[in-house]
Formats: C-alpha cells, structure tokens, sequence
C-alpha cells in the first residue's frame, strides 16, 4: 500500500513533468511566427529575384554576383524547417487531451514533411558546395544548379502531401476540442485542401499553373494568432 508521502511525492513527479497546455500553445505558437518571417524571406523575396526559369546560366549568374542574399535565404529555409520539428512537437502537446494518439499521427505527419522538406534541401546545400568551389561562371555549371534548384522545389512540394494531411488532422482535432474555436478547425482542413491539391497537381493535373494553397492558407496565420495570443494565456482544465 503506497503511503501518503508516496502519493504526495508521485502528484508533484506528474506535475513536474507535464507541460503545461498553454506552454505548448505559445511554443507551438512562436514556432510557427518565426516560419512565417524566416519562409517568405526565402520563398517570395529572395528566390523570385534570383532564379529565372528556363534561363540557368542568368540563374547562375545571378546566385555568382548575390552569394550573401542566396546563402542568406538558405538559412531561411533552414530556420524554417527546424521550426516544423518544434511546431509538430508543440502541436501534439496542445492537442494530446482531445485524442492522444491521433495527435501522435497528425505530428508524425508533420515530421515525414520535415524530413522530406530537409532531404530536399540538401540539394540547396550542393549549390552553396559549388558555390564554395567556384567563384566564375566558368566553373559554376548553370545547368547542375538548375538542376539542383529544380530538385529542391520537386521534392519539397511532394512533401506538401504529408504536410496538408497534417493540418487536414490538425483542423480534425481542433474540432473535437472543448477548448480551440471551432472556426479555426474549417479554416485548418481548407488550409490541408490546399496545400494536398499543390502536392498533387503535378502528377494528375499537369497543365493547371493555379497555386491553390495561396489562397488557403490564412487558416494557418489565424491559428498562429490564436496560439500566441489566446492559447498561451488559457486556463488548465485539469
């Protein structure tokens, strides 16, 4: 029979090592505001000004004479994809209370993305190598950096797959939650719809040049809000 002293000790051991939900909600929360500075950076400013498609040997040029904007936008990239592994541990954390092991899937899910996304990158990784190597045209082969950029970009969207069912999940949990607005588990499951229809469009509708997660993708930003500004403040319920 376990003492009163045993019972005591064992409440304050569980205390002691469950984290609290709204630690998780601004972990989670501050993870994900740093992806979007650190992503768009990359994505949407420096890539854009850098790469012309079609066009490798001005793509290589234009990486040669901006190496410090080009290896400043890798680190954006690279910041981001750390920041999945501490959103998707964050996640599960805050939702573990609706369903534990469906919270396990949906971080899983977010965890193959990520490591698709860093396989991927490693092809960034091969550029900045040449670039290390090679400080001309003459030695900067335009088509392998295309070839690379392009490899990047294909693999990294194939992972949007696992990515958009992670949030279709994620939306799912929000749902069943007793503690999250449900509005913001539709707006998630349209953010999943979205970025699932980019994953697959290459493969079953080639032709179509619409990126659909652009316009679905503000159900994240909101859920980031939400986190940051009501989920690390609420109340444990029990």
């Amino acid at each position: 029979m376990m003492t009163a002293e045993m019972l005591i000790s064992n409440k304050i051991t569980t205390n002691t090592n469950k984290i609290p939900l709204r630690t998780a909600a601004l972990i989670a929360g501050l993870a994900l505001l740093i992806m979007v500075i650190a992503a768009p950076f990359a994505e949407l400013f420096v890539f854009p000004r850098l790469i012309v498609p079609e066009n490798a040997a001005e793509t290589a040029r234009n990486i040669l004479t901006n190496q410090t904007l080009f290896r400043a936008a890798i680190s954006g990239y690279l910041i981001t994809f750390i920041c999945d592994l501490v959103a998707a541990w964050g996640l599960y954390i805050f939702l573990k209370p609706v369903d534990e092991n469906l919270s396990l899937l949906t971080a899983w899910c977010r965890l193959v993305y990520t490591l698709i996304a860093i396989v991927a990158f490693l092809n960034l990784v091969t550029v900045v190598g040449l670039l290390n190597s090679s400080n001309s045209l003459t030695g900067f082969d335009p088509a392998q950096v295309m070839s690379l950029l392009k490899a990047f970009r294909s693999n990294w969207y194939f992972g949007l797959l696992f990515f958009g069912i992670h949030l279709g999940l994620l939306g799912y949990l929000v749902l069943r939650s007793s503690y999250i607005p449900r509005i913001l588990g539709l707006l998630l499951i349209i953010a999943g719809l979205g970025y699932l229809t980019n994953a697959i469009k290459p493969i079953l509708f080639p032709n179509i040049k619409t990126d659909f997660a652009q316009y679905t993708f503000y159900g994240e930003l909101v859920f980031m809000l939400w986190l940051l500004i009501k989920g690390s403040r609420m109340k444990e319920t029990g």
